[in-house]
């Protein structure tokens, strides 16, 4: 194995929170090299719990996590930004980091004399920097503008200067925290390219990023940072899978809790809300008018709802094509011969997807009488990624609600293909021989 390019041995990094307490004997705590320990548990804030981890010289070596999680701030350690409160971070080469680019440049002077100052702040010499010149500033897209004073950029404009002088400082070492949304889609790829060709040429990357698909594609090895601590190292693609699993664990947390919330806001589990504001004759499409709440009689009561998936299992996450299920635990204190099950979906913005019910599907009510269950199957739930909302109601073939739930429960789709709209279809795609795609990564 190639020597180690970058080193992080038991580092842990202590922030102090503002809002605390003063120190009364401030010099005294910097004398004795505690200034950390005097200070209570609670006015502290741990951003990387005893963290460890090797990148090899060229290597692509990929950093992801929640915000919070501590990425950035083990960029910054390596970066020599910051220094660790306990460990060592070991640095091999010259480095190169897009964090805060354009941090140097002064907004009253122009791109052309910014372009040099920030150059040599990151360790090229005046000669080195009029050798690159032209080309940093083509790379950039600034050719009509280096001249202006950096005050008159766009915020785009800006951003992708500091890319180009710190892409351009030929680094053994590149830090990369975010930045690919520096400009726009052309320019990404430009970036892309750059990355891929540092990559063909043996240096080093360190990439911090949210975008899966891209450590997935593009780095050697990856690791996954959760509230400061290491939680997996290694192959990319098990790293992401086992990062994305723990997303939707917490997702799943989040959602179910939130619609428990909104249960209970509206009237509480087992107990229909009085009858709201919607007329007792009303049909799917004129919910679109009627806000978040529970209304009804109470005659037939809709005591549960469940999401499950394929296996059973309830959650309230789940993936483009696969089957989902809506179970609702229904009660009627006295037998009812005159009812409706229906269900409604829309999106997280209250726009319609679906609706239907056993009246429109043909099934004519006969008895239901004290406590039953309906599940409504959708074998391949083939939704683009969102997150949508889901009526549920019974009622009498008239509408007059028994029991309506109005936007009361929510669940999450998440795909890996970032397609547009609402509905994704099943199909596939047919080329002419004189066509060729390369074949999926």
């Amino acid at each position: 194995m190639s020597s180690p390019a970058i080193t992080l041995d038991h580092v842990s990094k202590i922030y102090r929170r503002y809002g605390g307490r003063q120190f009364s004997t401030l010099k005294s705590a910097l004398l004795s090299g505690d200034l950390v320990r005097k200070l209570r548990p609670e006015e502290t804030f741990q951003a990387l719990k005893d963290v460890s981890f090797t990148v090899p010289k060229g290597c692509t070596y990929g950093v992801v996590g929640r915000n919070g999680s501590g990425k950035s701030t083990a960029l910054k350690l390596v970066a020599g930004i910051t220094k660790p409160t306990i460990g060592t971070v070991q640095v091999d080469g010259r480095i190169s980091a897009l964090i805060e680019l354009g941090a140097g440049f002064h907004p009253e002077i122009s791109g052309r004399e910014n372009v040099f100052i920030n150059g040599i702040m990151l360790g090229l010499t005046k000669k080195e920097i009029t050798k690159r010149f032209d080309e940093i500033v083509e790379f950039a897209e600034l050719t009509e503008f280096i001249d202006a004073p950096v005050k008159t950029y766009s915020s785009g404009m800006y951003m992708r200067l500091g890319f180009a002088v710190a892409i351009h400082v030929d680094p053994d070492v590149l830090l990369v925290d975010e930045v690919l949304a520096v400009g726009d889609e052309g320019f990404t790829h430009k970036c892309l390219d750059k990355f891929g060709e540092f990559k063909r040429r043996g240096k080093t990357i360190l990439l911090v990023t949210h975008s899966l698909g891209l450590v997935e594609r593009f780095c050697d090895e990856a690791v996954w940072l959760d509230a400061g601590e290491k939680k997996a190292e290694g192959d990319p693609t098990r790293v992401v899978g086992t990062y994305v699993t723990d997303v939707a664990r917490q997702e799943e947390r989040f959602l179910a809790a939130a619609d428990e919330k909104a249960k209970q806001d509206a009237g509480g589990a087992g107990q229909a809300a009085p009858s709201g504001p919607v007329a007792a004759e009303h049909h799917f499409g004129d919910m679109n008018q009627a806000g978040e709440g529970r209304w009804g009689s109470g005659g037939v009561e809709i005591a549960s709802v469940d999401f499950q998936d394929a296996n059973g299992q309830s959650t309230h996450v789940f993936h483009t094509g696969e089957q989902m299920r809506v179970i609702l635990g229904v009660k009627a204190a006295a037998p009812v011969r005159d009812f409706v099950f229906g269900i409604g979906l829309f999106t997280a913005d209250g726009a319609m997807v679906y609706g239907t019910n056993t009246d429109i599907e043909e099934l004519e009510s006969d008895r239901l009488e004290g406590e039953a269950t309906v599940t409504l199957t959708v074998d391949s739930l083939d939704l683009v990624e969102g997150t949508y909302k889901l009526d549920v109601a019974v009622h009498k073939r008239d509408g007059a609600p028994y029991d309506y739930h109005r936007l009361l429960h929510t669940f999450r789709v998440k795909s890996r293909i970032k397609d547009g709209g609402i509905y994704r279809p099943k199909h596939r795609w047919d080329f002419s021989t004189a066509i060729k795609f390369k074949p999926p990564k």
